[in-house]
């Protein structure tokens, strides 16, 4: 699966996409409109950070503000520069065809307002990890919750950690029913490490015999080598047990790597599209050899950025340690650290997004349900670092509340310094994205969306976006007499389950006399975008922002083109 950002799809969809638009009245020299990518002041080494707050009944709280949080960047008080309170909104419904122009076609007879898609959850099961038995409890769970609690405004999709099945975001529930009942385990080599072959060595216990060269870890791996392969008795050497081992530690590698690699790929998926997206990540867990992974915090760090929570739930429920043939001291607790090992990285992934880890509890439906429903209010804190160097080193980060109040906080751990400096213009257009594929309305600048379509076959149709800006309240800079401002328009078209289709992408230079800016612009300024379209329901997304003032501005709407 090939996944490309925004704005490189622009690139690809440029010779499909309509005319600039001609100014209105004024003078080209004053207001120009070109197609041209963004050239805004960004900010740099800005550091996001996810929390959820819950009481002591598990539920989240809505009602602090930056004053109670304090952040520690390796120890060090930081400023916290941006604070907001995210609330996951009901489902939206517009109008059908709000704010269109009078079309060319007469218009069909008023239908029910559309449900806008914009739920989205994915769930990735660990089929690299997970037993058989493990597997059908997991997807029987799964498919009950999925069959009962889906919404009109819900969207779901299915990945596995293998990548052997994948099915697309869709509210079709033989779809969804039918993908759940394929799942099986699919390690990467079909034994070690999952009770399938002789020894059953895991990665934790191989690389505690390879790398760290355990003593004590080596004799227990023998002991299950003599109690699978050739009796208590038998004659196994340390060498052959540790050649055994090096060949688990090679497939728990790559099984991790390929789950982690999925896993990034999922929240790329899910971030392109429109809405509330979560994960919900069933597995056993995996073990990750040291803390603070790189792997696994580029996966936060864009979960973060895209505003994707991800939740994990433990298919293990209550775990019971399996009867051991030497019920020895060293044996049982080598088996338990075994068993602990792969719960730190889930714990981290959902408590550094803004999920929520569900693990020791049986009841798989209740967590699926738990889940599946993102916390109800989540903070997002930024802060830049002061005198950051670009040297990719890891920042232990610590989260506090300044009066706990018996109030439990789940925020990310850590991150890491960026390899080099931040590239002003790739985060302009990454904050340009955001907003396309968010689905909040946002009134910096005011901002009108009418569309208009044409017959241009029996199955096809031009679509005409119209974005009409109140651009007199914009911060210009001053200069050869003249009020200057950038402004950066991006209209968007997603069809009814939210799937990207395509964009069109203006800038407009503006470059006004005082008298044009205070006497001569009071209908606003017209963008116009235009797309060749089939038959159907379509959403339009529409984000405008100026270069001097970063003020910002978006609307959605949608239109039938029967």
């Amino acid at each position: 699966m090939k996944f490309r950002s925004l704005f490189a799809l622009l690139l690809l969809a440029a010779p499909a996409i309509g005319q600039q638009a001609a100014p209105q009245s004024q003078s080209a020299s004053e207001i120009e409109t070109k197609d041209a990518p963004p050239t805004f002041t960004s900010r740099v080494n800005m550091v996001p950070v996810t929390v959820v707050v819950r009481d002591r009944d598990g539920h989240a709280v809505g009602n602090l503000t930056k004053a109670d949080f304090q952040v520690l960047d390796n120890g060090k008080p930081q400023v916290i520069s941006r604070f907001s309170v995210e609330k996951p909104s009901a489902p939206m419904t517009l109008r059908k065809g709000a704010g269109d122009l009078e079309s060319a076609e007469a218009k069909p007879p008023a239908a029910a307002p559309p449900v806008l898609a914009n739920r989205f959850v994915a769930y990735l099961f660990d089929d690299l990890h997970t037993t058989f038995e493990d597997m059908v409890r997991t997807r029987d769970a799964a498919a009950r919750i999925i069959a009962a609690s889906m919404q009109p405004a819900d969207r779901t999709a299915i990945f596995t950690t293998s990548g052997h099945i994948m099915l697309e975001f869709t509210n079709d529930q033989a779809k969804l029913q039918d993908t759940l009942a394929r799942l099986r385990p699919a390690p990467v080599m079909g034994g070690l490490g999952h009770g399938l072959d002789c020894p059953d060595i895991s990665y934790f216990l191989a690389d505690q015999v390879v790398n760290l060269g355990n003593s004590q870890a080596l004799q227990v791996a023998m002991a299950k080598y003599r109690g699978c392969a050739k009796g208590a008795n038998s004659d196994i050497t340390p060498q052959e047990t540790t050649m055994v081992a090096q060949r688990a530690l090679v497939q728990g590698e790559q099984e991790t790597r390929q789950a982690t690699n999925i896993l990034l790929q999922v929240v790329r998926r899910i971030s392109g599209m429109p809405g509330q997206r979560s994960i919900v990540m069933a597995s056993p867990g995996f073990f990750v050899p040291y803390a603070g992974q790189p792997d696994i915090t580029d996966v936060i760090n864009r979960a973060i950025r895209e505003n994707v929570v991800i939740s994990t739930l433990d298919v293990r429920g209550i775990w019971v340690p399996p009867p051991l043939s030497s019920r020895n001291s060293m044996a049982i607790t080598y088996l338990l650290e075994d068993a602990e090992a792969g719960d730190p990285v889930m714990e981290d992934l959902a408590h550094s997004t803004g999920g929520e880890w569900f693990h020791s509890n049986n009841d798989l439906g209740a967590g699926f349900k738990r889940l599946a429903a993102a916390p109800e209010f989540i903070y997002v804190l930024a802060f830049t670092p002061e005198n950051l160097r670009s040297d990719g080193k890891y920042h232990k980060l610590q989260i506090a509340l300044r009066d706990s109040k018996g109030l439990t906080l789940q925020a990310r751990k850590g991150y890491y310094a960026p390899k080099r400096e931040v590239d002003a213009i790739d985060q302009a257009k990454q904050d340009i994205e955001d907003a396309v594929f968010a689905r909040d309305v946002v009134r910096d600048i005011p901002l009108a969306v009418h569309t208009q379509f044409f017959r241009s076959g029996e199955a096809g149709a031009r679509l005409s976006v119209v974005s009409q800006l109140d651009i007199r309240l914009l911060h210009y800079r001053k200069a050869e007499g003249r009020n200057d401002d950038t402004v950066t328009i991006v209209a968007a078209l997603f069809d009814r389950n939210g799937f990207y289709i395509t964009a069109d992408e203006k800038l407009l230079t503006l470059k006004l006399r005082d008298e044009t800016l205070e006497k001569k612009l009071g209908s606003g300024v017209k963008i116009k975008s235009s797309f060749n379209v089939k038959t159907g329901g379509y959403v339009v997304r529409v984000v405008a922002r100026d270069s001097e003032g970063q003020m910002m501005a978006s609307e959605t709407t949608s239109v039938d083109i029967p």
